[in-house]
């Protein structure tokens, strides 16, 4: 019978390598503060980080709080983010954001998940990025690359995101979570590529249990 997940002992070996491959590791979006970082997320929809830090490094010095955002139209944001993608969508979503913020939280942003999951463009993985990344609380945001390389390594066996998160949260002590989130990200973009992952390199090759079924 397949083998489906890592056993507790192995989990915490490949964790430990991971933590050893990425130390330090936090997020590639630039951001000041818990504002900025919302609209980075945001805007990674669909986008590369490196993309989304060259529009907000110029969108950042222009208009800096809910309030500034407020003062554009839905096309001068579209302008202002066009290259990241999805831009209409993401304009509506953003401005319909601000007026939240400043509505109901006195332009700043709220700390729980639930209060951010209900702006609109903000789904859970964003709510997680955000309270993880400027507010202290562990959480693990599962993007494309968390999914994909927790599922082939083994932290995880599921086919959608919400049953990857309540199995790495079980399978990942709490006070890690927020650091491992990283560590599957970086490890995904270096090494864990989605169409050709780069085996020969990776350090999790002995535990992986993608790696043992295609190494066969």
């Amino acid at each position: 019978m397949r083998k489906k997940m890592l056993n507790k002992e192995e989990r915490k070996q490949a964790l430990e390598i991971l933590q050893e491959g990425y130390p330090g590791a936090e997020s590639e979006l630039n951001f000041t503060n818990p504002f900025e970082l919302l609209i980075a997320v945001i805007l990674s929809a669909q986008c590369t980080d490196v993309r989304v830090n060259q529009v907000t490094a110029e969108l950042f010095k222009h208009y800096k709080t809910p309030e500034d955002f407020l003062t554009l139209t839905e096309v001068e944001m579209e302008n202002w983010i066009k290259s990241t993608g999805f831009y209409r969508n993401k304009s509506k979503n953003i401005l319909a954001t601000c007026h939240i913020l400043v509505n109901q939280y006195g332009g700043e942003v709220p700390q729980t998940r639930e209060e951010l999951m209900e702006l609109p463009g903000v789904g859970r993985k964003t709510a997680n990025v955000v309270i993880s990344n400027v507010f202290g609380q562990d959480a693990i945001a599962v993007d494309t690359h968390v999914f994909r390389v927790s599922n082939r390594i083994g932290l995880a066996n599921a086919d959608n995101v919400d049953l990857t998160e309540t199995q790495l949260m079980k399978n990942i002590p709490k006070k890690m979570w927020s650091e491992a989130h990283h560590w599957l990200i970086l490890h995904g973009r270096r090494v864990c590529k989605a169409r050709k992952p780069n085996c020969e390199i990776c350090p999790l090759t002995e535990l992986c249990l993608f790696h043992r079924r295609n190494s066969k």
